[in-house]
Formats: C-alpha cells, sequence, structure tokens
C-alpha cells in the first residue's frame, strides 16, 4: 500500500511533457517579439536603399509581433521548474520556432523560393550551418543579404549558450564532462549564471565589431564588413558574394577570416575566465590545444602538397590551405577557391575534416574535438589492457579523470551520429542524388559546415538543385547536427511523453 501511494504521488509530482508544451511555446513567443524587431533592421536597410522589398520585412515583422504578442497573452503562466523533459522540450521548440518566423521574409520576398527552400535557408542561417539555395548574391537587394548574416549571428551566440549552460545537464554527448559542480566554485569564472551570460554577450559583441573593423580596415565596404563578421565570428559562412571569400583577392583579409574563424572555434567561457580573472588558460585547455596544433599541421601538410601538384608559390599555398582548412573544420564554409579540384589527397583530407568541428563551448558545429580526444584516449586504454589486463588505467581528459556516463554519452553518440548519416545518405540517394551529393551533403548538413563536395554542392555550387524532399530532409539533420543530435531525438521516443 505505501509502495502505491509513493508511486502516485510521483506520478502527481511529475509534470507530462504535453503539460509542458505550454510554457515551451510561451517562451517561444518570447523570441517571436524579439525576431520581429530584428526585421526592422533589413527593412530599414531596404527603405534607405530604394528597394520595394521593405515591405517584405514591415508585412513579416508586424505578422509575426502580432502572433507572437498573442502568444505572450494568452499562454502566460508561471513556467516550471527546470527538468531534463523541459530543457529538451524548450530546445527543440525554441529552434524550430525561430527557424520557421526567419524563413518569412525569404517565403514573401520576390526571390522565388518555395516554403521548402525558404525554411531550408532560414534553418542553415540559425543553425549557423552556411548552405544555401540562392545564387547571383551580388545582384540580390542587400536587406535580404543582412538577414541571412543577422540569423547566423543570433544563431552563434544562441548555441554558445545552450551549449556552456543547458547540454552539460541535460548530459548530452559527454557534455557533461564541462559542467561546473554546485559545490566547486574555484572553478567559476563568475558566481552568477546571470553574470556569466552578460559576460560572455559582451565578448560575443566584442569580438564581432572587432572583426567588423578589422575587415573594412583592409578594403572591405562596411556592408560586407558587416555581413562578413557576423557569418565569421558565429561560424556560419554566409557570404554577400557568390564567390565568397575568393571575390576579395587579398591574402591579409584571408588571414584575419582565420584569426576571427579560430576565435569563434574556441571555449568562449575561456574569453570570460580572461576577461574576469585574467586568467589565460586557452592554451591549458587540452581540446584548445589539441585543436589549434591539428590545424597547423594539416595546413602545412596541404601547402606543401599544393606548392608541389599546382606549382604556386608556398605562401600563397598556405594562405589558401589554411583559410579552407580552418573554414571547414571550424564548419564555417566559407571558401577562396573550390578545393574540390586540388585532387584526391586533399578531397580526402576536406573530407574527413568536416567531421572534426571545433572546441565545445563555441560556435561551431561537428562532432566536437573533445569526443574524439575521449575516444582516442579509450582506444589507447583498450590496446594497454590487451598487453597488461589487469592494469587500472583512468580515462583522463586533461587533469581530469572521466567517468562511465561521460564515456558512455560519447558512445551512444557516435553510434547515433553515424547511424542517422547512414540512413540519410540512403534517403538522399533513394531520392535520386549521386553518392558524392548524397555522401557529403548528409554529412556537411549534420555537421553543420555549409558546402559539400562534387559538381553540385562543393564549394563552387549550392543546394538549390536539390528536390523539395531532399531540402525538408537536410533541415532536420542541420537541426539534429546543431542540438547534438539526442536533443531532437529523445522527442520521438515514447519514453519521453508518459508520465
Amino acid at each position: 500500500m505505501v509502495d502505491l501511494t509513493r508511486s502516485s504521488e510521483r506520478r502527481r509530482q511529475a509534470p507530462r511533457a504535453v503539460s509542458q508544451l505550454r510554457p515551451a511555446f510561451y517562451i517561444a513567443s518570447y523570441f517571436g517579439l524579439i525576431l520581429s524587431i530584428a526585421m526592422v533592421v533589413p527593412a530599414l536597410l531596404d527603405a534607405a536603399d530604394g528597394e520595394p522589398t521593405w515591405s517584405v520585412f514591415a508585412v513579416s515583422s508586424a505578422s509575426v509581433f502580432c502572433v507572437s504578442l498573442l502568444g505572450v497573452v494568452s499562454l502566460r503562466e508561471p513556467v516550471p521548474g527546470f527538468t531534463p523533459r523541459f530543457g529538451f522540450l524548450l530546445t527543440t521548440t525554441l529552434w524550430l520556432f525561430a527557424s520557421v518566423v526567419c524563413a518569412i521574409p525569404f517565403w514573401l520576398s520576390p526571390l522565388d523560393m518555395s516554403p521548402a527552400a525558404a525554411y531550408f535557408e532560414s534553418m542553415s542561417g540559425i543553425t549557423t550551418t552556411g548552405a544555401t539555395v540562392l545564387s547571383e548574391l551580388d545582384a540580390m537587394p542587400r536587406s535580404f543579404l543582412l538577414w541571412r548574416a543577422m540569423l547566423q549571428w543570433l544563431g552563434g551566440i544562441g548555441i554558445i549558450a545552450i551549449g556552456l549552460f543547458l547540454f552539460p545537464f541535460l548530459r548530452i554527448g559527454g557534455m557533461q564532462v564541462f559542467r561546473n559542480e554546485n559545490s566547486d566554485r574555484s572553478d567559476k569564472a563568475l558566481p552568477r549564471l546571470v553574470s556569466v551570460t552578460r559576460a560572455l554577450c559582451f565578448i560575443y559583441l566584442f569580438i564581432s565589431v572587432s572583426c567588423v573593423m578589422v575587415f573594412a580596415a583592409l578594403g572591405m565596404s562596411i556592408f560586407d564588413a558587416i555581413c562578413h563578421a557576423m557569418a565569421t565570428v558565429s561560424t556560419g559562412g554566409f557570404s554577400t558574394h557568390d564567390r565568397s571569400f575568393g571575390f576579395f583577392e587579398d591574402a591579409r583579409i584571408l588571414w584575419a577570416a582565420v584569426v576571427f574563424m579560430v576565435l569563434g572555434a574556441l571555449p568562449f567561457v575561456a574569453y570570460v575566465d580572461l576577461s574576469v580573472r585574467g586568467r589565460f588558460t586557452i592554451w591549458k585547455d587540452w581540446q584548445a590545444r589539441t585543436f589549434l596544433l591539428g590545424i597547423i599541421l594539416v595546413s602545412v601538410t596541404l601547402a606543401i602538397w599544393l606548392q608541389h601538384t599546382r606549382n604556386i608559390p608556398f605562401q600563397e599555398a598556405l594562405t589558401q590551405s589554411a583559410f579552407n582548412v580552418v573554414s571547414v573544420v571550424t564548419t564555417t564554409g566559407f571558401a577562396s577557391d573550390d578545393y574540390a579540384v586540388w585532387g584526391p589527397f586533399a578531397f580526402g583530407a576536406f573530407f574527413i575534416l568536416t567531421f572534426i568541428g571545433g572546441c565545445s563551448g563555441s560556435t561551431t558545429g561537428g562532432i566536437k574535438v573533445y569526443r574524439f580526444i575521449i575516444v582516442f584516449q579509450a582506444l589507447r586504454r583498450a590496446f594497454t589492457r590487451l598487453v597488461y589486463p589487469n592494469a587500472v588505467q583512468p580515462l583522463r581528459f586533461g587533469d581530469r579523470i572521466i567517468e562511465q556516463d561521460v564515456y558512455d554519452s560519447v558512445i551512444i553518440y557516435f553510434i547515433a551520429f553515424f547511424l542517422v548519416y547512414g540512413l540519410t545518405i540512403l534517403m538522399l540517394s533513394l531520392a535520386g542524388q549521386d553518392f558524392i551529393t548524397a555522401l557529403t551533403g548528409a554529412q556537411t548538413a549534420f555537421t553543420n559546415v555549409g558546402p559539400g563536395l562534387g559538381e553540385t554542392i562543393g564549394p563552387a555550387g549550392n543546394f538549390a538543385p536539390l528536390g523539395e524532399f531532399e531540402l525538408w530532409l537536410l533541415s532536420f539533420i542541420m537541426l539534429l547536427g546543431r542540438l547534438e543530435i539526442m536533443t531532437v531525438l529523445i522527442l520521438f521516443t515514447p519514453v519521453f511523453w508518459r508520465d
């Protein structure tokens, strides 16, 4: 009898996931208000340029504002206490809601975009993927180019926030290794979450403004500098030109972009530590050190390859190699050249780099460096145990011992990643896409890189030739990759919706 009573009490205390949809939509409505205000900026730019498309953003802004305000008023109720279930639901709801809202100006525009294409472009921006269905960017109204850059900039700060504050507590793919225990305040750069958030936003804005100033000083127009800075710091990859960074033909601009792409790919919590406590801990971070050394090694290797296969000076080869390697490994997706034609070695190298990604707590996508480190440590331990079966060798991440649940989360992430990746390749192939397009299209969407490989979706192409089904599918895959897979997939399990 006591057990039955306790069981019924637990059921009453644990809210059903369906009941938490209302507060999730309530919070999403506030985000809708913010996005509606953001739409005013490209509308004003169009009005200043004398473009009639200002009405597209004006109508979109007014519509989203009214609907969101209605949601705030009608759905208002106390927000439940944070639980993992509510965290999963809220995160996915916010990203889906934002991508729908941000797709409205594309759909209403004179760019002749279908709902699937508009949603794909919006999801690509919000998830900082950088894949596009648009061409002839040089002749496009500046408002849409600015809107694309704004989406990536907002998506970049959003993924930093949930990556640092939410994912570790949801135990997503080993992210709990970066969680600071409540009993240990010494590792916290600031004692309060609000203060940390404020510091992160300031640092993100400071790096973005610095990038604008550097690009403008090196010869970009103010508009190009603003748009490319937002896409660079967020590691998004949307450009205002069809040739991307190849349009500028200036090595100084390419190297400046390399610096800011790397800054966007490093853990932002280290910047908070530096700005608040004056401690330079980036080089002490094992994943940051591995990431930087890996970039240098691959860039120099590819530069030597280019020098010998294309007969170009080493300095030029290093510039092209470093820019495109950093662009791919940070999942930015800019291109200064069509690296798909650099030869089979370069083709294979970029295919592998697309999987890696940057550091945790950054704006990058991909599998992330720290997961590869943990898997490598596990592999090394397995070899040791083959020789010394009784040896006790704990897994370590820097000076931390990796707990079993962290290791399990990483392995589950890898299993889920390659399972979904394989199924996506099959579905794209069934839709009629050639193998290279299916292989790299699934890969680049899942890792949020942007351009794939091959003639269709390579650095010199885009995703416009793909059909409606492929665009909807890849939009969903971009969301899966951005939200660490399990955050979205768990919503499709019956256990999530039970009491």
